[in-house]
Order: C-alpha cells, then structure tokens, then sequence
C-alpha cells in the first residue's frame, strides 16, 4: 500500500532537496560573512513547524513552493529576506514579544525579531564588502550546480556508464537504409571508418550528411561488410527547445536495449562534469530560444508540470528521478542568474550598480527595481500556470 503512493511523494523530493540545497548555500555563506539570519525557511508564509537552534529558526511554512534565508538588512521593514518572506519583526530594542512571534520562539536576551535587542549594524547585510555580498547571493546557485555534479556523478558510479547498442532493430521500407540493404540485426560498428559502438554516435555523424552518402561497416551474424548509404535531408523539430532544423536521416529505428560500462569514481566524476555542462548548455540554449523567438513560451512548464514529470521518473526508478533532480537544480541555478530584478541575478546587478555608483539607491529606487522584477516573476508564473492547466486539459 505505501509503495503505491511512493511515486507521489517525488515532488516533495524533487522540490524539497534542490530548494533546500539553494537555500543552503545562501545560509551558509550568511553565517560564513557573519551576517544575522534568524530565518531559515522551506516554503513561504505562514510557519507550520520548526526548530530554533541558536540565533535561527529552522522552519517549514505554509505554501511549499520555494523557500528563504532571512537576513537583517538595513531595510528590514520593507525586505524580510533576499528572496521574500512573509514574518517582519521590528529591530526596536525597546520593544515587547510581538504578537505574531510565539512564545516558544521569544528569547528575552536575544536578538530581533525572536528578541529585544537590535541587530548591530556590522551584521547587516549591507555592512558587508562588494565581495561578501556577491558571494552571499550566488551561494545558492554555486549549491545547486555542486548538487547537480554530485547527483550526475553519482548516477554513472551507481549504475555505469549507459548506452544503446547500435543494432538495428526495424527499417522503414524505401527510405535510404532499405535501399541500401541495411537489415534488421545489423550492427554497426563504424561510420567513415571512425569506430562507434553507441546508436547516438552514429546519430551525431550521420546528422550533417544532407547531400553525398556515408559508410557503414556492419556485422550481419559473423560477417562484416561495408554499406554506402545516402541520408535524406529531413526537417525535425528539437523536442527539448522547439527549435527547427534539417539533418540527415537513414530511415532505421534501433532497437531499444541499454548496456553500462562500470567505472569508477574518477571516471564517474568526470563523465558527471561532463553531463552537467551538456545540461547547461541545453538550458542556455533554450534561454537564448526564448529571447529570438526560436522556442516558444508554450514549452515552459511550471510546479504542476514537474510535480507530473517527478510522478513519472519515480515510477521509472530511482535513476530516472535522480537525473530529474539533477537537471532541476541546474535549470535553477542558471534561470537565478538571469538579471531580473528579486533574482540572485538581478540582486547581484544591482549590488555591482552600487559599488560602480560609490554609493546605495535610494530606498524608492530599490523598491522602483524591486516592482519591476516582481512584476517579471509574476508574468512568468502567470505564464507558466496556464501551460501547466492547459496541459491537463489538453491531450
């Protein structure tokens, strides 16, 4: 009975590690600078449960998307942490327990907002180097893309390094491999006499033959023979980006079966660096996508979207959910440093402004840029929303 809820509990995985893990790396860097963060939140809103340990209450609040560190600020009244949150208590030293601190949080010696005494101004936010301050917002990106080498490292040490056997496993009648003479069971172990033993390197050499014909060697049984083959230009559509483009296809389907390599963990580190830049570049490309036009807004999905995509890959297995997470913590990472203002990106921008200036914003220029950016992450929701229900309703 509760294996069949298991799939469901993915999203809560999924959401709650690669939040975590950003938020992490945005506490930590606090307490490593020396600023005060009396909040460490997953969720926004309203706190359901918690831990204080020390000067910080570790808690989960009501609305389960995102999360936040809280940090004393100059402006504390009008920023309850670098990336929202909902309980603004007042740094008056001469203050009572506010109504909305409970009791069991309140320490009469401690500081605000879980105590009467001011934060000191050395532990603000702002008191800190141009350095330190960047360093403080990009921690949560530098921790999700350490998430993203570590789990991707983990996968090829956990389970090989995988790939599919070129072998083929139909060909569509009349298309360039029948007429060739290419047969189901084939294998193909070389194209232009380069060595290849995965289906997707025989993909990626025969992909830039639009005109001319390419060599195959093949083993039919025990026998192994060269075939020329000659792609046929075909138009296909990126399924990650939406982007259109023309590549050379043979017409054979491979047969769907996996074989891992074991490696060690060298090895695994290595391919691990390698799959989290393969990773990047897709993200960035789909970013870029979207800003020419290319990709259309139509592909984002937002939380209901993943929380079907973690439903999906639990019910494939534990592999398939760790990629999931994976690529999530690095989509995070790279779509933070967008410079949109409420963004660690925007804040980073904002934070270099500031030392270029010689001096801070006003507190209405801030607010001016904090708007636009909430305006933005608004639309975006928006935006991402109505992908998500019109999914569900949509075939």
């Amino acid at each position: 009975m509760l294996s069949s809820f298991a799939p469901y509990i993915a999203p809560l995985l999924v959401f709650g590690l690669v939040v975590f893990i950003h938020e992490l790396g945005h506490f930590v860097a606090a307490k490593l600078t020396g600023v005060y963060a009396p909040v460490f939140s997953l969720g926004w809103g309203r706190r359901l449960f918690g831990v204080r340990r020390g000067e910080t209450d570790y808690r989960v609040s009501l609305i389960p998307l995102g999360g936040y560190v809280r940090m004393a600020t100059r402006e504390d009244d009008s920023m309850a942490g670098i990336e929202g949150g909902a309980d603004r208590g007042s740094f008056d030293a001469s203050q009572a327990r506010p109504a909305d601190i409970p009791e069991a949080l309140w320490d009469p010696t401690g500081l605000a907002p879980f105590g009467p005494r001011a934060v000191p101004e050395n532990r603000w936010v702002e008191s800190k180097s141009v350095l330190a301050r960047v360093f403080i917002l990009s921690a949560g990106v530098l921790m999700n893309i350490v998430l993203t080498l570590v789990v991707s490292s983990g996968i090829f040490y956990a389970y090989g390094n995988p790939y599919r056997p070129a072998v083929i496993d139909s060909v569509v009648t009349g298309a360039p491999a029948a007429v060739a003479g290419l047969q189901a069971g084939d294998r193909i172990v070389a194209v232009n006499g380069d060595s290849i033993r995965a289906w997707e390197e025989v993909v990626e050499r025969i992909a830039p033959v639009l005109t001319g014909a390419v060599t195959l060697d093949v083993l039919r049984g025990s026998q192994r023979m060269s075939i020329a083959v000659s792609p046929k230009a075909t138009d296909v559509t990126d399924p990650a980006t939406g982007v259109a483009q023309r590549v050379g296809r043979i017409g054979i389907q491979v047969r769907d079966t996996v074989a891992r390599d074991e490696i060690g963990l060298g090895r695994s580190v290595v391919l691990g660096a390698q799959a989290t830049k393969e990773m990047a570049v897709g993200v960035a490309g789909v970013l870029k996508g979207l800003v020419s036009g290319q990709v259309s807004a139509k592909n984002l999905g937002g939380p209901i979207q993943i929380a079907k995509t973690s439903v999906q890959a639990a019910r494939r297995g534990a592999e398939t959910l760790w990629y999931l997470i994976a690529f999530l913590s690095l989509n995070i990472a790279i779509l933070n440093l967008v410079p949109i203002p409420v963004l660690d990106g925007g804040q980073i921008l904002l934070v270099l402004a500031e030392a270029v200036k010689g001096s801070a914003f006003s507190a209405g220029t801030r607010e001016a840029f904090a708007r636009v950016g909430v305006l933005a992450v608004a639309a975006l929701i928006v935006l991402v929303t109505f992908n998500d229900i019109r999914s569900l309703i949509t075939p």
